[in-house]
């Protein structure tokens, strides 16, 4: 094993890094640089044939980079060992890591590179021997004896992984219906489905396909009480895990939503509940605010019941209308308890102390 000695240089900030993005991948590019002063370069000169001088750790595009630089590195048909080496390690934390890198020699006194070497691409991995990719140099009396400067120009490319193909899969599966295995008639329209998903996700379809009390004859259900609009939309989040778009106009966007809740909660499809009645309290205006407040109240939706209480106390011109509805009063009753009168406190004191007094003194 090469012995590595730490050459006293100096590492050069990345005054900039540019980032471009383009699905499927994410790259970001920037330079590390090792530089070797002057009055350093004759502690190169001293060491022996494959020792090396390392550069401090880079952290750089969510990774950990090292230099080596071996003045004297021996090479297949090189008697003498007479060239320079460069190597750009990869630390980790984790690979493998796609990138491309150019290098360039700058001597420390001229403008112009001393070598350049074009685009590399290699996979960076933990485990050797691909944990490092090395550049063969010219001759170390060829780099400069006033000091030099290794610059890599380093783009580590991000694959990105591909968005998620299970849900369409599912959905596509549901659409064409193969090998669905239940049918269910809702207002004369039918649907097919898949008895294995519909009971992984609902406890009700569960219970009813394939519980104690399931009959044989339940591949062919009829669906009473709801919409065949509502039915779909709700076999479509049991396969898809998404809550259908509801976009229409003339308020008829909340109606669905709030049916789409209702099936939720007869199926025990809880998360759906919760994301309708999130959008539900997204959509409470003066035309909904009473059925909106009776569907959180019979469902025990208390977040819509809060919102709805909140869009009240908001809006007093809305207050005002909601005063003067029909729906008024059960407003009040299913959100406040009557005071009781005067007799009925005294009565309810006194009852109260006699539950309270000790037996053996009465």
């Amino acid at each position: 094993m090469a012995n590595r000695w730490n050459l006293v240089g100096k590492r050069v900030r990345v005054p900039e890094i540019t980032s471009s993005r383009c699905i499927p991948e994410s790259t970001v590019t920037g330079t590390l640089s090792f530089e070797v002063a002057a009055a350093h370069y004759p502690n190169l000169l001293a060491m022996g044939v494959d020792e090396c001088a390392r550069s401090d750790v880079y952290s750089f595009g969510g990774y950990d980079w090292g230099i080596e630089l071996y003045p004297y590195r021996w090479w297949p048909g090189d008697n003498q060992a007479s060239n320079a080496m460069a190597y750009l390690w990869f630390l980790g934390p984790a690979g493998p890591v796609h990138t491309k890198y150019t290098l360039s020699v700058l001597g420390n006194e001229i403008e112009e590179p001393v070598a350049s070497f074009g685009v590399l691409e290699g996979l960076f991995s933990p485990v050797e021997p691909n944990n490092c990719w090395g550049t063969l140099l010219k001759p170390l009396s060829e780099l400069g004896d006033g000091g030099f400067t290794l610059q890599y120009v380093l783009t580590v490319i991000n694959v990105e992984p591909r968005p998620m193909e299970l849900p369409g899969h599912l959905e596509r599966m549901l659409v064409k219906g193969r090998r669905a295995d239940v049918r269910f008639r809702v207002r004369g329209r039918n649907f097919r489905a898949h008895s294995s998903i519909l009971a992984e996700r609902s406890p009700v379809f569960e219970a009813q396909l394939f519980g104690p009390m399931a009959e044989k004859d339940m591949r062919r259900i009829k669906v009473v009480g709801m919409r065949p609009a509502i039915f779909k939309m709700m076999l479509r989040y049991i396969y898809t895990d998404i809550l259908p778009s509801c976009n229409d106009q003339g308020g008829r966007s909340a109606a669905v939503m709030q049916r789409l809740l209702v099936a939720a909660d007869r199926y025990g499809l809880d998360r759906l509940k919760l994301m309708c009645e999130e959008e539900l309290c997204r959509r409470i205006d003066a035309e909904t605010i009473m059925s909106m407040h009776a569907l959180a109240h019979r469902y025990h939706c208390d977040r819509l019941k809060h919102a709805c209480l909140q869009f009240l106390t908001w809006s007093p011109e809305v207050l005002a209308d909601v005063f003067e509805s029909s729906g008024f009063n059960e407003l009040c009753m299913t959100n406040y308890r009557p005071l009781p009168l005067e007799g009925e406190v005294s009565r309810a004191k006194r009852s109260h102390a006699e539950e309270e007094t000790d037996p053996g003194q009465k």
